[in-house]
């Protein structure tokens, strides 16, 4: 589920300076002026789109693997359609990574550890390279209620951006409901960029599957998405915190590259929800298309997401 990055602007030095040299203290609000104030929030705003596209990539490859631990064919192990709305049926018979499957428990099927391995560098039918290893332990078939999978990396790079952390898929769905639910917390994670830049992630997240859960197949799934998210985000000499909460769920088609409808509220760690300076990310009426509403101090401006 590749979630949608913001184009943003840079914060002050001299607001949080002194953090740099004591370690990762919480900033004072009374320290950022109004364009400081504007440039965090946008700064965070990316911090929240960045790791969604990853880790919702993670999910999608943790999942799409096959039908004995997922549903096959989803992330990597999809196809992807020529044109702008969609993905085929079809799954692509030839990639360049290579999987490792482990038993764990002989001569029982699980738990199983799968290694996804990008080696030097993959491109994906997406347009992204992965580089290094996805390693996923998996207790039982994710389709099945309390299955879980817990994910781990090595050597990771998702296009430019390294990645370490702790992943983990729980199927949470409820005895005798029709509706697959999923629970995904990302821990300790961190995004590290070439220039030096970083953010460290955790996030707790449920996802439902609102259509698609009578057929075996992935390519009529369709996903909400609830949840919220904290993190810090270096960039340059700057350090803050932040955090952020789905406002209205988000809906997710497999057919679809983008998240196509609802919002995200994402705030600076210590500002309260009334201030100006507390961003609303909106990505539109359920339109299959590449462009969101980022909305700061009641001024909306229009976006691209990655495609």
């Amino acid at each position: 589920m590749v979630m949608k990055k913001t184009a943003l602007l840079a914060l002050s030095a001299f607001a949080l300076a002194s953090l740099l040299v004591i370690g990762c203290k919480k900033e004072h609000s009374d320290t950022l002026t109004s364009q400081q104030e504007q440039d965090a929030v946008s700064y965070s705003s990316e911090a929240e789109a960045e790791n969604n596209v990853v880790f919702d990539d993670v999910f999608d490859n943790v999942m799409g693997v096959n039908n004995e631990v997922g549903v096959a064919g989803t992330g990597v192990f999809g196809r992807i359609a020529t044109g702008i709305n969609g993905r085929e049926l079809n799954i692509d018979s030839v990639h360049c990574f290579t999987l490792t499957v482990v038993r764990l428990n002989l001569p029982e099927p699980f738990p199983v550890r799968i290694t996804i391995d990008f080696g030097a560098g993959c491109m994906g039918n997406d347009g992204h390279m992965r580089y290094g290893k996805i390693i996923t332990e998996y207790t039982g078939r994710l389709i099945i209620p309390g299955k879980s999978a817990t994910t781990r990396f090595e050597g990771f790079k998702f296009d430019s951006i390294s990645v370490t952390g702790i992943h983990k898929i729980t199927n949470t769905t409820a005895l005798g409901s029709n509706q697959a639910q999923y629970t995904i917390d990302v821990t300790d994670a961190k995004l590290s960029k070439p220039n030096g830049n970083y953010s460290e992630w955790s996030s707790h997240k449920v996802i439902t599957q609102v259509e698609g859960n009578g057929t075996i197949i992935p390519i009529d799934d369709v996903f909400t998405i609830t949840g919220s998210a904290h993190g810090r985000v270096k960039h340059g000499n700057d350090l803050y915190a932040w955090q952020s909460e789905i406002l209205e769920p988000l809906r997710k088609r497999n057919a679809c590259h983008w998240i196509s409808k609802g919002s995200i509220r994402v705030r600076r760690e210590t500002l309260p929800t009334t201030s100006p300076w507390v961003a609303t990310l909106d990505y539109g009426d359920g339109t299959c298309d590449f462009l969101a509403t980022l909305t700061i101090n009641g001024v909306a401006h229009q976006i691209q997401l990655p495609h």
